[in-house]
């Protein structure tokens, strides 16, 4: 193997495990497939979902749904943003204490239904939850 293609497999390699810690993040934030309204202050605190300041975030929504299904919004999918061609059910946590830092974030559940999600695929994996969407269809 030559140095230059070493460096190309190291590059590789490299990008792939960043796109997987990508996912990992976006998984333990945004999805969890049996989760309620009234789980939001336990899941955030348990899942360590905070800024990188420590201070709470303002809003943070839960995908209802098997992570291989969520996966799959990105199958086949350019790197970018993409709307799912299916609906889930999502449960959006607002925080009701605003401007509070960890450990006191406080949030206010909302059960939806029937949203199609838009997420931002990299490496055929979601690693950002941008919105959902009521699916008016």
């Amino acid at each position: 193997v030559s140095c230059t293609q070493e460096k190309v497999i190291k590059k590789l390699l490299f990008s792939i495990f960043v796109e997987e810690e990508r996912y990992e993040k976006f998984r333990r934030q945004h999805i969890s497939k049996k989760m309620t309204e009234n789980d939001c202050d336990q899941r955030i605190s348990q899942n360590k979902i905070y800024k990188n300041d420590n201070s709470c975030k303002e809003t943070n929504t839960f995908i209802l749904d098997d992570a291989q299904k969520v996966k799959d919004i990105c199958k086949g999918k350019k790197d970018g943003m993409t709307k799912s061609t299916k609906t889930f059910s999502i449960v959006v946590c607002k925080l009701k204490n605003e401007g509070a830092r960890k450990p006191k974030c406080q949030y206010r559940g909302k059960h939806l239904t029937n949203r199609v999600v838009a997420i931002k695929c990299e490496g055929g994996l979601p690693v950002h939850f941008e919105r959902d969407i009521l699916n008016a269809g």
